[in-house]
């Protein structure tokens, strides 16, 4: 088996490893907390709630719940012990229910990255509801050193109080986050300056995030139109849907010193099509951002809603 780099430093921490971690048999290396060291540690706010449970000797397991997104779970490891490829996944008794038959939950992939296994929503909630049961979950994957398989347990011990502070803190989470209206897109019809309620939801979740959020600086609005008719027309309608963007988030309690309004008329196309040129783009400023991101044109690409 050819060495991968890092892969001999790695040799060299498993090797440190605490004896009672490699099971006598030395068919598999385990990795799980026990009942005197077992903890989960819940850090929360309105932008991203993460419950973390340390695994000796491998790393940690993480759910995650971003605002705006779904929840999540992955394993990190500090130095990548599973060779990447297809694992798989059980929820399994701890040693002190014996008699309960393990149950298989199917595949997954471990790459070789720090975070070597994430799972999807469902996968992510099949694994905390079999913690709240009482089970251990459990990834199986060949090590990078010598074929051997590399057990990943992780304990209930200790998680069902934190993860109903989870579940509390998931209920005040924002209802985006900065990815998602970093860059923002209001369309139009054809001559209008009207807002449609998919419009002034999308400009709510906005305030909601800028008031959240103390890093957000500025907000730029930048109006546009299509090409059809005069310039002097399109100029000025695009001036009218940056306004009544921007008038609409003052009214809504954003400080009209954070706001900053250009109108375009037809200058900016980012395609063929007329109706994906009516529109009024909306791009937030953090402290510390390039400010050639600041330019008008610097959207490109298709237009995001």
């Amino acid at each position: 088996m050819g060495f991968r780099p890092g892969q001999l430093l790695n040799t060299l921490l498993v090797a440190t490893l605490p004896v009672a971690l490699l099971p006598a048999t030395a068919q598999a290396a385990s990795y799980g907390a026990g009942i005197e060291n077992s903890q989960w540690y819940l850090a929360e706010s309105v932008f991203e709630c993460r419950l973390v449970h340390e695994v000796p000797g491998y790393g940690r397991a993480v759910f995650n719940h971003r605002a705006g997104e779904s929840l999540s779970f992955f394993l990190e490891s500090d130095s990548a012990l599973m060779r990447p490829g297809r694992g798989s996944l059980v929820v399994e008794a701890p040693a002190w229910r014996p008699g309960v038959a393990p149950k298989p939950l199917g595949t997954v992939n471990v790459s070789d990255d720090r975070r070597q296994v994430s799972l999807d929503t469902r996968q992510a909630f099949v694994v905390a509801h079999g913690l709240l049961d009482g089970m251990r979950p459990t990834v199986t994957r060949e090590s990078w050193f010598d074929g051997r398989p590399v057990r990943v347990q992780v304990s209930n011990i200790n998680f069902a109080g934190e993860y109903q502070r989870y579940q509390r803190c998931t209920s005040n989470l924002l209802p985006v986050n900065f990815d998602q209206i970093q860059r923002s897109r209001v369309p139009f019809a054809s001559g209008s300056t009207q807002l449609s309620d998919a419009d002034r939801q999308l400009l709510d979740n906005i305030v909601a995030y800028v008031n959240a959020d103390s890093t957000v600086e500025r907000i730029f609005v930048d109006g546009h139109s299509d090409s059809i008719g005069s310039r002097i027309d399109n100029r000025a309608l695009s001036e009218d849907r940056a306004n009544v963007v921007a008038d609409y988030l003052k009214a809504s309690g954003i400080d009209e010193n954070m706001i900053t309004v250009r109108a375009h008329g037809d200058q900016y196309p980012v395609s063929n099509r007329p109706a994906d040129n009516r529109r009024t783009n909306i791009r937030l400023q953090r402290a510390g951002d390039r400010p050639e991101l600041q330019q008008a044109n610097g959207y490109g690409g298709e237009p995001r809603g």
